[in-house]
Formats: C-alpha cells, sequence, structure tokens
C-alpha cells in the first residue's frame, strides 16, 4: 500500500510539471510542418526568380564572403559587419557582437559569432546555422563551399523572404526563424576536440546557461534559450555540383524525409533546375551505420537539440583546397537547394496558416 502511494505521487508530480508547461513548448513536441497550397509553394520556390532575375542580389550577398576570412584578420572582421549589415538592413533584431576568448593551441583568441533572430519574441526558433571563417593562415583559401555559399544562401533566403513572407506573420506565430553565423569551426592548427568549433561550443553552451528570455512565455519555468529550438539545421560544404546529402542522424529522419518530399514535389512540379536529386533518405545504413561528421552542429546534439545536418557526404573534391573559389560553385545546384530550403522553411513556419498576400511578378529586389 505504501508502494502505491509513492507511486500515485510521483505520477501527480509529473502531471503538475506536465501543465505548468506552456503551450507552445507542448507544440514544439509534436510539430509536423505544413504543406503549402499549389500556388503558394510555386510562389516561394521561385522568389529568386521573380524578384532577382539577373541573379544581382545574389552575387552582392556572395561576393564579399569570397575572401580568406580567418579569425583575427580584417577580412574576418569585413564579413562579419557584411552579416550583420545585410540583416539589419531587413530589419531584423542582430547580435553581431558576441565576442568570446578561448584558449586555442597558439594561445587566447577571440572569436565573435553572429545571431539574428526575425521577431525575438517568438518563443520557438528555426535555426539555421553555418560558419563564417575560414582555414586559419591560409592566404590562398577563399573557402567558396566551406562555408561562403551556405553563409550567403541563408542571407539570400533571409532578403527573399522578410517582407513577403516573414514580416506577415511577426507577433502572429510562436515560432520563428534565427540565423546562427559561428565562428571558428575551423581548427586553429591541426582538427581535436578542443582545437575546432570554438563558436559552436561556446554558443551551445550560453544558451543551455541563460534562463528563458521570453518573459510572458516562459514565466514561472526553468526553460532555457536553447529549450527554444525546434530545429538547428546546419549547412557546410554545399555549392558544388552533385552533392549527395542523407540523414545522418536518426532523430532527424522524419524531418528529412519531410526536406525529401519537399525537393520531390517541387522537382515534378518542373520548379527545380535539372539537377541531379540531391536529398537521399536511407532506410537502412548497414553494420557501420551512417557517416558521422565532426561539425558545428555537436555541441547542440550533445545538448538535446534536434539537428539536420545538410552536408554531402563524400564531400567535395575541392575541400580544404584552395581551388575551392567561385569556380566551382555550380549555380543550378546553388538555386535548386535554395528553393528546396525555402520551402522548408515555408512549410516549418506554417506559412500555409497565414495570410501574407500575393506575390507580384513585377517585385523588384529590395536595395542592399
Amino acid at each position: 500500500m505504501q508502494r502505491y502511494y509513492v507511486v500515485l505521487f510521483a505520477h501527480v508530480l509529473n502531471f503538475c510539471a506536465a501543465t505548468d508547461e506552456p503551450g507552445w513548448r507542448t507544440r514544439q513536441k509534436s510539430h509536423v510542418p505544413v504543406s503549402l497550397a499549389a500556388d503558394t509553394l510555386e510562389k516561394v520556390a521561385l522568389l529568386d526568380r521573380h524578384s532577382d532575375p539577373t541573379e544581382e542580389a545574389w552575387s552582392r550577398l556572395l561576393g564579399p564572403l569570397l575572401v580568406p576570412r580567418y579569425v583575427t584578420t580584417a577580412a574576418h572582421e569585413d564579413v562579419r559587419k557584411h552579416l550583420v549589415d545585410v540583416l539589419t538592413r531587413l530589419g531584423w533584431t542582430v547580435d553581431g557582437d558576441r565576442t568570446f576568448k578561448m584558449q586555442t593551441p597558439l594561445g587566447e583568441m577571440p572569436f565573435t559569432n553572429v545571431v539574428a533572430t526575425h521577431d525575438p519574441a517568438a518563443p520557438r526558433r528555426l535555426v539555421l546555422a553555418c560558419h563564417y571563417d575560414s582555414i586559419y593562415g591560409r592566404d590562398a583559401f577563399v573557402a567558396a563551399t566551406d562555408s561562403a555559399v551556405p553563409c550567403a544562401m541563408m542571407l539570400y533566403l533571409a532578403h527573399l523572404m522578410t517582407s513577403r513572407y516573414l514580416d506577415p506573420i511577426k507577433g502572429r506565430s510562436d515560432t520563428t526563424l534565427q540565423l546562427m553565423f559561428l565562428d571558428g569551426e575551423e581548427a586553429i592548427v591541426e582538427w581535436t576536440d578542443d582545437d575546432s568549433i570554438y563558436g559552436a561550443r561556446h554558443l551551445a553552451g550560453e544558451l543551455q546557461q541563460t534562463a528563458c528570455q521570453a518573459t510572458t512565455a516562459c514565466s514561472n519555468t526553468s526553460l532555457t534559450e536553447l529549450d527554444r529550438i525546434d530545429l538547428f539545421v546546419l549547412l557546410d560544404l554545399l555549392g558544388a555540383k552533385e552533392p549527395a546529402i542523407a540523414n545522418y542522424l536518426s532523430n532527424t529522419n522524419a524531418e528529412f524525409r519531410h526536406l525529401v518530399s519537399v525537393e520531390r514535389k517541387l522537382r515534378k512540379k518542373g520548379l527545380l533546375p535539372e539537377v541531379p536529386k540531391i536529398f537521399r533518405y536511407m532506410k537502412s545504413w548497414g553494420f557501420r551505420g551512417p557517416p558521422q561528421v565532426a561539425d558545428d552542429h555537436l555541441p547542440f546534439l550533445h545538448k538535446g537539440v534536434r539537428v539536420l545536418h545538410l552536408i554531402p557526404v563524400p564531400f567535395p573534391a575541392v575541400w580544404h583546397r584552395d581551388d575551392d573559389d567561385a569556380s566551382v560553385v555550380h549555380a543550378p545546384t546553388v538555386t535548386a537547394l535554395g528553393r528546396v530550403l525555402r520551402t522548408f522553411v515555408a512549410e516549418w513556419l506554417g506559412l500555409a496558416a497565414f495570410k501574407t498576400g500575393p506575390l507580384s511578378s513585377e517585385m523588384k529586389h529590395e536595395e542592399l
């Protein structure tokens, strides 16, 4: 009998804890992306064609990133300012000076993460992330795929979607888009657990130690800023021809299958360039299991954040070579990736549930 009361009391405590949890947290745990209607799907996918037909905006976003940009250099600082300036002009809330120091094999060095949030008051975040530094000491290495193109893709998505689709749902949705540009991914001397992913390690720890800042949505809870992340989508080594990206992490198989379905329906409707299939869902990886790539997602994954790792395996042939430059950027592939990613973001944010207005084919790109 005594044991029964103990068990019953434990159930009551669990029930109370569950009922104390804010509604957005419950919705976060059971979130399902909302498919776009055919007309909206086409508008979102073809935003680049309608608003930037000559790719002038894309070029202006990518160009400043195609420089050697390793920590402690003036070019690294210029790239940081470029990220901040673009997103600030779009009206995002940008924390572009998250500077910290960490010990490296060459002594203590400063690193700076850039975090941009479209609607800080929204309690939930869909995070897109990439690293913006290049290999330390490599003065001829512009690292186009690693990761200038991923950074530019994120800026371009914000440029295309902010006024047309994100601004109209600001203050109306409990989920917003957050962009993380992480510093210090590359090793300073040689890749180890301690000499790599400096920015990701610092930011994941910082968010886990910071109480949830959405005051009206987090009152009387022990939630942290890390808990606000629905999904952490890391982009890396993108831009070259024929990338093959698969589901490397089993706990986000459902999210990856949705990404596959997005690519499939865009391809079926003729909304993608004629490039080989990019996203491939593997039902089984066999005895060896999926490839595990050390990257900026690991500190977040190890703290319980759900992760999609969008990196091709095998890596591009130019990986860590000086010829990883603008010449390897394959425009049709980048266009396809961008259209799939925009659609995935639109469906994750549930844009189908909001009236965001029509897209005019006469729209001109916004001033950058």
